[in-house]
């Protein structure tokens, strides 16, 4: 007697992927990923074993974006469209996950899951437009995961990217500006003393870097 295949709806399907169910509706749409069965009512019912079992050949191909605060939006966008942009090329089946957050802060949303994604071997490689997307320092680390899990790592642009000083130096003055906090109290003069300091090193940083760049 054959046993009845186990079907989950979307939401418990992409946690078995490590994915997003709005990724898996798109799937269903590229045709890449179907349900085994969906009700006139639209709740789709997936396979576990189906799942569970899918080959490296059925595996999405990871674009990982990130800037480092919000007036860098328009930069997440074009690293996007180039990361889709470059897959879309090769003919692979992709999953763009983007971080907004310093390249020193290791709790970010979307790099927890793909650290998650990366454990569960739910992706066939992993592709980013420069190292320091990932992590400022610690992306050897995320390397050795991926080469440990047999995950492909493509890497779009080898050099530094611009505007590296300047986001250096945001990243540091994050750390100081929380460390000077806890060590001084948020509020306190000397505390906004050091900051303001360490904003004018940044500035000074940032502007060495354009004038640099225009000459």
């Amino acid at each position: 007697m054959l046993m009845e295949k186990k079907l989950v709806k979307i939401g418990e399907a992409a946690k078995l992927l490590g994915t997003s169910p709005d990724t898996l509706r798109k799937w269903e749409v590229s045709g890449e990923l179907l349900p085994k069965r969906k009700t006139k009512g639209g709740t789709r019912y997936y396979d576990v074993a189906e799942l569970l079992n899918l080959g490296d050949e059925d595996a999405p191909t990871v674009c990982y974006a990130r800037v480092s605060s919000h007036d860098q939006k328009e930069d997440l966008q074009r690293q996007q469209e180039m990361l889709e942009t470059y897959c879309a090329a090769k003919g692979w089946r992709t999953e763009v996950i983007a971080d907004l957050g310093s390249g020193m802060n290791y709790r970010k949303k979307g790099l927890n899951k793909l650290l998650e994604m990366i454990l569960k071997k739910r992706m066939k490689r992993l592709v980013i437009t420069h190292k320091d997307r990932l992590l400022r320092f610690g992306a050897e680390l995320v390397f050795a995961l991926c080469e440990a899990q047999a995950i492909e790592i493509i890497i779009i642009h080898k050099g530094e990217q611009p505007r590296f000083e300047e986001e250096l130096a945001k990243d540091v003055l994050e750390i100081i500006t929380v460390f000077s906090a806890r060590l001084y109290g948020s509020r306190s003069r000397k505390n906004k003393q050091l900051i303001d300091k360490l904003t004018e090193v940044a500035s000074e940083i940032e502007n060495d870097h354009v004038t640099g760049t225009q000459d």
